[in-house]
C-alpha cells in the first residue's frame, strides 16, 4: 500500500508504538509554506505525556528488535532506501512546501537520505566483536558489540529529511529503537514522513516513534528522558549546548552536530574559474541555510578584486523566487526571524565599513506579502570581526575577506570558535594540503567547497561545532556499547 505523501494529506497524528494517534494535548501547529506564506498543513502539538508514551513504546520494543536477525534489520532499512527513490517526486514537493527547498535541494536531500539508508543497511552485519588472549592462564576474552538501547533523534529544519535519516536509519539497523522529534518548522519532512516510510518498510511496532511539537514545550523532556541512551542532535550551537547538558544529566551519550563558520580559502595562484564555481554553489545552494556552507571567503589580495567582481556577477545572475518554480536556484528563507537576523548582519557589516557589491535586500514575489526570498548578497572590504563574517549568518551571503600570505589565511580561517568544514583552492597541491592540515576544523575539501557529506565517511566538527561523529563506523560507535566477557576455562590460582 502506497502511503499518502502529499502536503494536503492528513498529518494530524503522531506515530507511537506502530499507531497513528492524536496528541493528548488536542492542539495543533500550523505548517507554513515559506514561498507563499500560506498555511499548508497542521501537525500535532505533542506534550510531555506523548513523549513519555513514545519512550515507553521504544523501551518495550528494544530487546526484541535487538534480537532480530541482522538480515531482518537490514531488510527494513533497504526497503526504506527503495521507497525514497520510489516517492522521490512527492518528497521533493513536500520539501518545497515545508522547507522552502528548491528542486536542487529536494533532489539532493533524497539522494543523501538514500545514501544514508544504503550505508546503514550494511551495519547489522558489521557489528562484530573481537577475541583476545588473556594474561591469566586458561582464560579467554570475548568483546561483543551491542545496541545501546533507545536513541533520541532531534533533527533540524534546514535539511530535515537526510539529517533525520542519518541518525534514524543506522540506529534502527544496529538494533536500537528511536524516538524522533523533528524541528517545529519541518515536522513532516523531518519526522512524520520518515514514520510513513519506515511503516511501509515493515518496521515493527515501537521501533520508530515520532512526536511533533514545540521545543519550548517538549524539548527538555525529549533531551533528558530517563529511557534515552543516546541523544543525536543537529542544530545551532547555543541550543546544542543545552541539549548536551540535559542529556548528560541522564548519562546519555550526546552526538552533537552544531554550527559552523566555514572558510573558503583562495590563494593567489588558484584557478579562479574553479574557485568561483565552487564559491557560488557553496554560498548559495539552499539559500546558504547549510551548516557546512561557505560563511567566509578568504581570498589573496593579488586576486581579490577579480574574485569579488566575478563572484558578484555570478550571484546577481542566479534565478531567485518561489521554491515551486523549477528554475529557481535561490528560494525563500525558512521564516521571518531567520531572514531578519541575516539581513541585520548585512546592515551591521555595511555600517562597519564593508561594501555592498550586489544584493542586500529581499525579492518581491507576486501575491506574497513580506517575501522571505533574500537576494544573493556579496560583501567586499570585509574584516573577520564584522557581523556577517564572525557570526554564522546562515543565508545567501558571501563576505569576502582579503589576506596577504598563507599564514594570515590560516590565522583568519581559525579565528572562530567553530570548526566544522572548510575548503581550499591553491595552484600548488602541496600548499593546499599545508593549509588544509593547519585549518582547525572537522573536514576540509581541496579544490571544492565545504558542502560535502557521504555516508561512508566520518562527519563531525570540533570546538563549538559539536562532539561525536555521524556516518558509518563513526556513528556506529556512538549508538552501540562494547561488552567484555571473559571465560576462565581452567581453575585459577589465587594468592589467598
Amino acid at each position: 500500500m502506497t502511503p499518502e505523501l502529499a502536503i494536503d494529506a492528513d498529518w494530524s497524528y503522531l506515530y507511537i508504538d506502530g499507531e497513528w494517534v492524536p496528541s493528548v494535548s488536542d492542539e495543533y501547529i500550523p505548517v507554513t509554506d515559506p514561498s507563499t506564506r500560506e498555511e499548508v498543513a497542521t501537525v500535532p502539538a505533542g506534550n510531555e505525556a506523548d513523549v513519555d508514551a513514545a519512550y515507553e513504546a521504544a523501551a518495550d520494543a528494544q530487546t526484541e528488535w535487538a534480537d532480530a536477525p541482522p538480515a531482518r534489520r537490514r531488510e527494513v532499512v533497504q526497503r526504506v532506501e527503495s521507497l525514497l527513490d520510489e516517492h522521490r517526486e512527492a518528497i521533493d514537493d513536500l520539501l518545497a512546501h515545508e522547507a522552502g527547498g528548491t528542486h536542487i535541494m529536494g533532489e539532493t536531500s533524497v539522494d543523501l537520505a538514500a545514501d544514508q539508508a544504503a550505508e546503514a543497511a550494511t551495519l547489522p552485519r558489521r557489528m562484530k566483536g573481537e577475541h583476545a588472549d588473556s594474561n591469566v592462564p586458561g582464560k579467554e576474552h570475548v568483546v561483543q558489540r551491542e545496541p545501546k538501547g533507545v536513541v533520541t533523534v532531534i533533527s533540524p529544519w534546514n535539511f530535515p529529511l537526510n539529517l533525520s535519516m542519518r541518525a534514524v536509519a543506522p540506529a534502527i539497523a544496529a538494533g536500537n529503537t528511536v524516538v524522533l522529534k523533528p524541528a517545529t518548522n519541518t515536522p513532516i519532512t523531518g519526522g512524520l514522513l520518515l514514520a510513513k516510510l519506515f511503516e511501509e518498510a515493515g518496521v515493527p511496532d515501537g521501533v520508530l516513534n515520532v512526536v511533533t511539537g514545540r521545543g519550548s514545550d517538549i524539548g527538555d523532556r525529549v533531551a533528558g528522558h530517563p529511557e534515552s541512551d543516546v541523544v543525536a542532535f543537529t542544530g545551532s550551537t547555543p541550543v546544542g549546548r543545552q541539549v548536551a547538558a540535559t542529556a548528560a544529566e541522564n548519562l546519555a551519550t550526546p552526538a552533537m552536530e552544531l554550527g559552523g563558520n566555514n572558510a573558503h580559502v583562495v590563494t593567489a595562484d588558484a584557478d579562479l574559474d574553479r574557485a568561483v564555481d565552487a564559491a557560488v554553489f557553496g554560498s548559495f545552494v539552499h539559500q546558504g541555510q547549510v551548516c557546512i556552507s561557505i560563511n567566509r571567503h578568504l581570498v589573496h589580495e593579488d586576486v581579490y578584486d577579480e574574485y569579488v567582481e566575478r563572484l558578484a556577477e555570478r550571484a546577481a545572475d542566479l534565478p531567485t523566487g518561489s521554491a515551486h518554480d523549477d528554475e529557481t536556484v535561490v528560494g525563500p528563507i525558512v521564516d521571518e526571524s531567520q531572514r531578519d537576523e541575516m539581513l541585520e548582519y548585512v546592515e551591521e557589516t555595511l555600517d562597519a565599513g564593508a561594501t555592498l557589491e550586489t544584493g542586500g535586500g529581499t525579492v518581491d514575489l507576486d501575491g506574497v506579502d513580506d517575501s522571505l526570498v533574500v537576494e544573493p548578497t556579496v560583501l567586499s572590504d570585509v574584516t573577520n570581526d564584522m557581523a556577517a563574517a564572525c557570526n554564522e549568518h546562515f543565508g545567501p551571503i558571501a563576505p569576502v575577506v582579503p589576506f596577504s600570505d598563507v599564514d594570515e589565511a590560516v590565522e583568519l580561517a581559525n579565528d572562530t570558535e567553530y570548526g566544522l568544514s572548510g575548503s581550499v583552492h591553491a595552484g600548488d597541491l602541496g600548499v593546499a594540503k599545508e593549509i588544509a592540515d593547519r585549518m582547525e576544523t572537522g573536514h576540509v575539501h581541496i579544490g571544492d567547497q565545504p558542502i560535502n557529506d557521504e555516508a561512508h565517511v566520518p562527519f563531525g566538527g570540533i570546538g563549538a561545532s559539536g562532539m561525536g561523529h555521524y556516518n558509518s563506523e563513526a556513528f556506529l560507535r556512538e549508538i552501540t556499547e562494547t561488552k567484555w566477557i571473559s571465560v576462565q576455562h581452567e581453575p585459577r590460582e589465587y594468592p589467598f
